[in-house]
């Protein structure tokens, strides 16, 4: 298996999507506590094309050539040694450190969960990385608890949609912002009152939530901090909020770092087990073939309008 080949997208310099090349590379090998995996689906995230075009270079500078992507569904091809939890011919989902745009990914054991029959690839390839920041960041960073009124930024993206609804099963008063186009859809996830970001300054007709879920960053969070009633929290995903303006609020404010490292299996199989029961619904916005990459990269950079990005590898 170690003279194998696979294609997969590798980048070799920063810049545009057209940087996102379709090759033939060496097919991985699983080494102990580790499983190869034939990718059928991977999600496209946000952070891969800024880590593409150089935007993440001061901070998180990349080795060239790399294979994009982290967050991916597929079938078990082989275990390494001391695997004991999963075999050959397993549908799963999870993430990896070793590229997901690719027909084929090592993964470790422990970010790696069995993909419940109802979803499709497609979804599955949409929980780590969407769904899973989510629920750190409602849950492990600001403690969601039922009754709490929140405002979650972006509410109709890959994370946002996720958290909407994780935050109206755990019975908060969920408002979001979002673009006219997506008002429909947000207030359909279980928000009670969705805010047109570009017609409302959403701190005009906000006033003391409990909690706020920043996946904006920059004035945005800024202006978040001043809605936040005291004792309450600000989580951003992008940033690290100002502590100063936090204690003069009297409020708290943190990135959200709980989903690093990759999330668990038992994380994962708690999404996945609440998305195959109905609770939570998964949604894809669209699928492009592996050898589209730059077109996904393209649709991602510009502003997609809601859901999930996906490449499809296999069926």
């Amino acid at each position: 298996m170690a003279n194998e080949v696979m294609q997969a997208i590798r980048v070799h310099q920063y810049g545009e999507p057209e940087q996102l090349q379709l090759e033939v590379v060496p097919r991985p090998v699983p080494k102990e506590g580790e499983a190869l995996v034939k990718i059928h689906a991977t999600g496209v995230l946000p952070i891969e094309w800024k880590i593409r075009s150089g935007t993440f270079r001061n901070y998180m500078p990349a080795t060239f050539p790399y294979i994009p992507g982290s967050a991916f569904a597929g079938i078990v091809e082989q275990v390494g040694s001391g695997v004991t939890t999963f075999q050959k011919g397993q549908a799963v989902f999870g993430r990896t450190n070793n590229g997901g745009y690719a027909e084929y990914t090592i993964v470790a054991t422990e970010t790696l969960a069995l993909k419940p029959e109802a979803l499709s690839f497609a979804e599955a390839a949409s929980i780590s990385g969407g769904a899973t920041v989510a629920w750190t960041a409602l849950f492990e960073c600001a403690e969601l608890q039922a009754g709490q009124s929140i405002l979650i930024h972006g509410a109709a993206g890959g994370v946002g949609a996720f958290a909407v609804q994780f935050a109206r099963d755990r019975g908060a008063h969920v408002i979001g912002t979002a673009s006219s186009a997506n008002q429909a859809f947000v207030a359909a996830l279980g928000a009670e009152r969705v805010i047109d970001y570009a017609t409302t300054p959403f701190e005009q007709v906000v006033r003391d939530v409990d909690v706020v879920l920043d996946t904006i960053g920059g004035d945005v969070l800024r202006r978040s901090m001043q809605i936040v009633k005291p004792g309450g929290i600000v989580v951003s995903l992008l940033e690290e909020p100002s502590q100063d303006q936090a204690r003069a609020l009297r409020i708290r404010a943190m990135k959200n770092t709980a989903s690093l490292p990759f999330p668990s299996t038992q994380l994962l199989q708690t999404i996945a087990h609440l998305i195959d029961e109905g609770q939570v619904k998964a949604t894809i916005a669209h699928i492009f073939p592996l050898r589209e990459a730059s077109l996904a990269h393209a649709l991602s950079q510009n502003g997609h309008g809601h859901g999930r990005i996906v490449l499809h590898v296999a069926d």
